[in-house]
Formats: structure tokens, C-alpha cells, sequence
């Protein structure tokens, strides 16, 4: 029998939802009419607007979601509304009806933030979902080398058309062809040319973008300050990119590609050592990249860490071998590791998709990450001693649930030769590697997802003595809530600071002005977006 105070608790409770409910629908049919007054044809509207009482609204959302966390009946908060603009003019007045009537908004293109920002808000207010689906244009100047590509296309669908115009030129950005270019962009965008060419940002000549005054702007009347922070600082805390210009870059007719897989029986402690040493001076045009997993030791019967060395050289294999026999003879290339191929052809490599015919990159919904999974990063400046390789082997196979992968990404070459500040993206000279961990496991439910979060970052503060600090570096586009976010979801400037100096260093102040001046008002936020001061 309930007590009379636990009675009231419990009305009042009710009554506090009931409130709540009645508030979030009243903004919400007030924000639908704003938006029915300003579109130029009402016709237009029911293909653009989804609320959760209508059919389609689960299909649109779960259209793009790659992570089984999020998807229903998944207990994170949803958009009132999702809107699918046409036209540019729908999102501004998504943008101004959002702002009249207290709603949050959130941007999506590819849908792959690593914490679902792009589609789940856990700050407390009523959002509405920009999905930038139907903006998916691409347009190649084979002549001028450049390109424009909007937000919501894939880099998939970007390699796809710069391929099918010319086959000696290329972009520099990540492998995941399901990857939205939208956010891959703006939080910096690092591939397997990344040593040659930069990142996806450096290689970004102008932009069209809606700011919060629903005023569309190019790099001239954006201003060289925003202009500069949409390249590496989050696009979405200062306005909604809808496409970018780009410069396309040279690539050989033929590159080379292998894989070589070596374990500690087969000395991987050693090599993955001499790794650290060469991989950030190497040869430009070569990106030696590491994966350390688990695998089953042939010799011994027993668990082993194996090292995974999976490579792109922007070269034939006769100009690779010496280079790897003189830099790096520890790994024991041969010619038969290599494979020479197109630059398209090292995509669907890359991608885990060799064989496939080119279109399967225009496919927006292949992808490994229909799963469960927790990502999290770091960056190396010191060599991590043999002694200290050997503790994280015997942690990753002592405590298998904490990590499923490791994968080292090196730095060097034209990432260092870009000054720190030139983008908002401060991982420059002198940083040898990221490491980005992943733990991914099967089994649904609440108890699962906190027990395998609660892993990865138990691994994660085993690694601190490895990896760099005061500030603890970390990349944006691995997003991670971890980092200086409360239960509401509401940061402040102070605790902004502490995931800000994080993925953005000593350029995090210059990203706060910029912000203060373009949207005082912190309207385009997010649990981790640059505060106003």
C-alpha cells in the first residue's frame, strides 16, 4: 500500500509528464505550421516532413543508422520531427521555424557519428532532424581538377563519380565508402593519402553554407574565420554546410596494395617497434597502416596478437620493394604480398569489397557497422618501448572484452608539413600515430552496451602512459562522449574546454570567437559543439 507521500510523489510525477507531453506537442504543431507558411509549394511538404505519427518516420530514421545501439526499440531520445529538405530554401525554414519555436537542430548526412549525434540528442529540448539525403550532387571538373559534392553524399558515391571521369585523379579522405562527406569534412577527414595529400580539410577550396540567420554563404561572404573552422572544427556548431568545392588530386594510373600479417611467434613485437620509428618518415607516397587483433596462434595452438600491416603506395611494385627493403626490411616484403591495381580498385580493397563491381560504392546501407560498438582514440608522439608493447599484448589477451581492435594509423609527410593552426585539425609535426580502439560485440540490451562501454574505457586508462598529454589528444570524427560530457548532455564553456583542447588543441579559443560571433545564441549545438563565450 502506497503511503501518502509516496502517492503525491507519484501524482506529481504524472502531472510533471503530462506537462511535458502537452509542452513538446504544442512546439511541435506550432513549429509544423511555421514550416507548412513557408514553403513556396505546399505540395512539396509530405515528401519532405515526417513526424512520428506518420508511416514513414522509422524507415527515414533508421535509414541511414549503421549501429545497432541506436536503432528502436533502443532507449535514446528521437527528433519530434525529421525533415528531408529538396531545396535549399527548406532548410532555412527549418532553420528559422526551429528557432521561432524552441527546437533543437540536428544535421545529418551519412550518419555514422560514433555516438549518433547526427540523429539522437540527450539534451533537453524537442529537436528536429535534418536529414540531407536528397542533397547528393556531385560535379567533376576534370579540367580544373575540382569538384563540388554536397553534404549528403557519401565519399562511396564521391570516389564512384571521380573515377568515372577520369582515372588519374583522386581525393584524399577515409575508407568507409557509407561515410557522409557532410561530417567526414568538417571533423577533419584522414585516408590512406592522408601522408601525401592532407586530410580531406586541406584539400577544401570553398563551401556553400546556411547560417543561423538562414543566409546562404560562400567562402568569400562566409569570411576566412568561418571558412577556417568549418574545415576541421564540426561544421554543425556554426551552420549547416550543403556542399563543399574540393580539389581533386593526381593519382598513378597503377598503385600497389598488400597485407602482411605477422604474429608475436613471428616476432610482431619487434616489427610493430621498428614500425614506430619509419612509418611517420617513410616515403610519402606510402601509408603503412596497423591493425593489432587477436587471432589464433598456429604454431601453439593458443591466442596470439597479431600485427596486420595493410598498405597503399602510390606506385608500382618495382619502386615499393626496394623502398621497403631499404626503410623497413623488418617486415620481410616480397613480391608476391603486393598486388597492383587502379586507385578505384584500392578503394573497394580498403573497404573489404575487392572483386565487387564499382557501383556497390553508391550503395548507402553496406557497411560493417550494422553491430554493436564503442570507438575511442588517442595519438602518439614517443615511441612506445618493446617492454611497453609487450604490457598491452598481455592485457589484450588477458582481457579480451576490453578491446577488439586496435588499429594505428601513421602520421608524416604532408600532415606534418601543414601548420597546426592552418585548420582547426591540430595533429601536425611531431605526432608519429592515432590509434583508434574499437570493441564490437552481439549480444542486445542495456547490460551488454554499459558492460561493454565499461571495457573499453578500462583499457583506455591502461593506456595513459603510453599516449600523449596534458591534453590527452583526440579525433574528432571518433567521436566520444566520454570525453567532458555530463548525464544531461548539457555542456558549458568549462567543460567544453576539456573535450575542446582534446580534438582541437591550441586552435580551441580561435573555434570559441568564431562561434561568439557567427551564433551568439548557441543555437547549432550538440553535446560536444563549440561553445559561445
Amino acid at each position: 500500500m502506497k503511503t501518502p507521500n509516496a502517492s503525491l510523489l507519484s501524482l506529481t510525477i504524472s502531472l510533471l509528464f503530462l506537462i511535458s507531453w502537452a509542452t513538446s506537442a504544442h512546439t511541435h504543431e506550432n513549429f509544423l505550421q511555421c514550416l507548412s507558411l513557408q514553403f513556396p509549394n505546399s505540395n512539396s511538404i509530405s515528401k519532405v516532413i515526417y513526424t512520428r505519427y506518420n508511416s514513414s518516420y522509422e524507415s527515414v530514421l533508421v535509414s541511414a543508422i549503421r549501429l545497432e545501439q541506436f536503432f528502436p526499440p533502443a532507449k535514446v531520445p528521437r527528433p519530434l520531427v525529421i525533415v528531408t529538405p529538396l531545396l535549399e530554401s527548406h532548410i532555412q525554414a527549418a532553420i528559422n521555424c526551429s528557432k521561432q519555436h524552441g527546437m533543437q537542430l540536428r544535421v545529418r548526412s551519412g550518419g555514422h557519428d560514433y555516438e549518433g549525434l547526427s540523429y539522437v540528442s540527450y539534451q533537453q529540448a524537442p529537436f528536429v532532424m535534418l536529414d540531407l539525403v536528397n542533397f547528393q550532387s556531385i560535379t567533376i571538373d576534370v579540367e580544373n581538377s575540382t569538384a563540388w559534392v554536397q553534404a549528403g553524399a557519401t565519399i562511396g558515391q564521391l570516389y564512384y563519380t571521380i573515377a568515372k571521369k577520369s582515372p588519374t585523379l583522386g581525393f584524399s579522405a577515409g575508407v568507409c565508402p557509407t561515410v557522409g562527406v557532410g561530417g567526414h569534412f568538417s571533423g577533419g577527414g584522414y585516408g590512406m593519402m592522408s601522408r601525401n595529400y592532407g586530410i580531406a580539410a586541406d584539400n577544401i577550396i570553398d563551401a556553400r553554407l546556411i547560417d543561423v540567420n538562414g543566409r546562404i554563404l560562400d567562402r568569400k561572404s562566409m569570411g576566412e574565420d568561418l571558412f577556417w573552422a568549418i574545415r576541421g572544427g564540426g561544421a554543425t556548431s556554426f551552420g549547416v554546410v550543403i556542399a563543399w568545392h574540393i580539389k581533386l588530386l593526381p593519382v598513378p594510373e597503377t598503385v600497389t596494395v598488400f597485407t602482411v600479417n605477422r604474429t608475436l611467434e613471428q616476432n610482431a613485437t619487434k616489427i610493430v617497434h621498428r614500425w614506430q620509428s619509419i612509418a611517420e618518415k617513410i616515403d610519402e607516397k606510402l601509408l603503412l597502416r596497423l591493425f593489432l587483433t587477436r587471432a589464433n596462434s598456429s604454431q601453439h595452438g593458443k591466442e596470439t596478437v597479431q600485427a596486420s600491416f595493410v598498405t597503399l603506395y602510390l606506385g608500382g611494385v618495382d619502386t615499393l620493394l626496394p623502398l621497403m627493403q631499404q626503410s623497413f626490411p623488418e617486415l620481410g616484403l616480397v613480391r608476391s604480398d603486393c598486388i597492383e591495381m587502379s586507385w578505384i580498385e584500392s578503394i573497394l580493397y580498403f573497404s573489404g569489397y575487392s572483386g565487387e563491381p564499382l557501383e556497390i560504392l553508391l550503395n548507402r546501407t553496406s557497411s560493417s557497422y550494422t553491430t554493436y560498438f564503442k570507438g575511442k582514440s588517442d595519438y602518439v608522439t614517443e615511441p612506445i618501448s618493446e617492454t611497453g608493447l609487450e604490457s598491452i599484448w598481455k592485457r589484450v589477451l588477458e582481457y579480451p572484452e576490453e578491446v577488439t581492435e586496435m588499429e594505428l594509423s601513421p602520421y608524416g609527410g604532408r600532415l606534418s608539413e601543414v601548420s597546426a593552426t592552418a585548420t582547426p585539425f591540430p595533429h601536425r609535426a611531431g605526432t608519429l600515430y592515432i590509434i583508434h580502439y574499437g570493441v564490437v560485440w552481439n549480444e542486445a540490451g542495456e547490460n551488454a552496451l554499459n558492460r561493454n562501454r565499461r571495457a573499453i574505457r578500462r583499457f583506455y586508462r591502461f593506456m595513459t602512459p603510453y599516449v600523449t598529454k596534458n591534453p590527452r589528444s583526440a579525433y574528432l570524427n571518433y567521436r566520444d562522449l566520454d570525453i567532458g560530457v555530463n548525464n544531461k548532455g548539457n555542456t558549458s564553456y568549462e567543460q567544453a574546454s576539456i573535450w575542446g583542447l582534446k580534438y582541437y588543441g591550441i586552435n580551441f579559443e580561435r573555434l570559441v570567437h568564431v562561434k561568439t560571433r557567427v551564433d551568439p545564441g548557441n543555437f547549432f549545438r550538440n553535446e560536444q559543439s563549440i561553445p559561445p563565450l
